[in-house]
């Protein structure tokens, strides 16, 4: 049973760093329970309905669904203040049902910066020298020339980068120490931050039209939902790079096989998908000048602690009286400061 004035953090048990609950083990005055994901529904429910904060997976093909934060859950969940996402997405949290409901979303912007920018650069690379490429047929075949499998320098190329977040400024400080001109579009950003940020701002159709790379480094939403669908690919450069760190959804997956199987494209890095993992007879899978990888680009020992260190930090914070730092949700902040001065009380 809660103790009194207890501040009830919950979890599911679904891998996380250790550093979440060594974080939160310090934390006077605050509790932490972990809840399975499958087979004992009642007693997961019993402790979500006494949660002040759920800590919640990001992960959407992993957390089954029954337990993503949105409107059937809040209604079960009464004394909820807050949903804090595992990540820098937030895609099993339904934001507006969130703020309408009075509970603070926060995620962990940032934390995964170095991490999914080395990806995206070891994609660059990959796809452009053709490395995965050799490997393949080297593993399968002989009698293949080393200028089968020629590729091209990235030096001297122009990336372009859609969003210049977190991740999108540290691709471009990687991208420049390779010789590379980096262009950026980013909405939410002026020309001068972007210049700041390190990319010469450019329109989106610009972009396409210049770019040696495309990467994707926005977030998904209602506005970038199969935002590079056929005819922005058919804008892209004849020999051009497609790469996507961001999520899955942003690009249409059969407007890129088609892109690719017409030699309008020279290759793509794929790291998200419309289903995580894909089918194994996805077709991209079976496209050597595609280099496929399972959401892993922020998935590093090094990031998954970071990650989990913030994200105790910051729910600790939030319990303690203060506003957290990456609020996704701030027009929720006046009705969730009144709920947790009585809730809390």
């Amino acid at each position: 049973m809660p103790m009194a004035n207890e501040k009830r953090v919950v979890r599911s048990d679904l891998w996380i760093d250790p550093a979440f609950d060594a974080r939160l083990a310090r934390e006077a005055g605050v509790s932490l329970g972990v809840f399975a994901t499958q087979g004992a529904a009642a007693a997961a429910w019993d402790q979500l309905a006494a949660a002040h904060v759920y800590h919640v997976s990001a992960a959407k093909d992993e957390l089954p669904r029954e337990w993503f934060a949105g409107p059937e859950l809040l209604a079960r969940c009464p004394q909820l203040l807050a949903v804090s996402s595992s990540g820098a997405g937030y895609d099993t949290v339904d934001v507006a049902a969130c703020t309408a409901a009075g509970v603070a979303v926060v995620n962990q912007a940032g934390g995964n910066a170095t991490s999914v920018a080395e990806h995206t650069l070891a994609m660059m690379l990959g796809v452009s020298r053709r490395m995965i490429e050799c490997d393949r047929r080297m593993r399968r075949e002989q009698g293949f020339t080393r200028e089968d499998v020629m590729g091209h320098e990235i030096h001297g190329k122009t990336v372009g980068l859609v969003g210049l977040g977190h991740v999108g400024t540290r691709v471009a400080a990687l991208a420049k120490a390779f010789g590379m001109d980096v262009i950026a579009a980013d909405p939410l950003l002026p020309d001068d931050e972007i210049v700041r940020r390190g990319a010469r701002a450019v329109t989106f159709d610009q972009l396409l039209a210049q770019a040696d790379f495309v990467s994707l480094h926005c977030p998904r939403d209602a506005t970038t939902l199969k935002m590079m669908d056929a005819k922005a690919f058919a804008r892209m450069k004849k020999g051009a790079i497609f790469i996507t760190t961001a999520r899955g959804g942003i690009h249409d997956e059969q407007a890129l096989v088609d892109a690719l199987r017409s030699g309008h494209l020279a290759g793509a890095g794929v790291d998200v998908w419309d289903r995580e993992p894909p089918p194994l007879d996805h077709p991209l899978l079976a496209m050597d000048n595609v280099f496929a990888s399972f959401h892993i680009a922020g998935v590093t020992h090094e990031c998954r602690r970071n990650v989990a260190q913030m994200a105790a930090e910051q729910i600790a914070l939030l319990l303690a009286g203060g506003r957290p730092p990456r609020l996704v949700n701030p027009e929720a902040w006046p009705r969730f400061e009144e709920r947790r001065a009585r809730i809390l009380a």
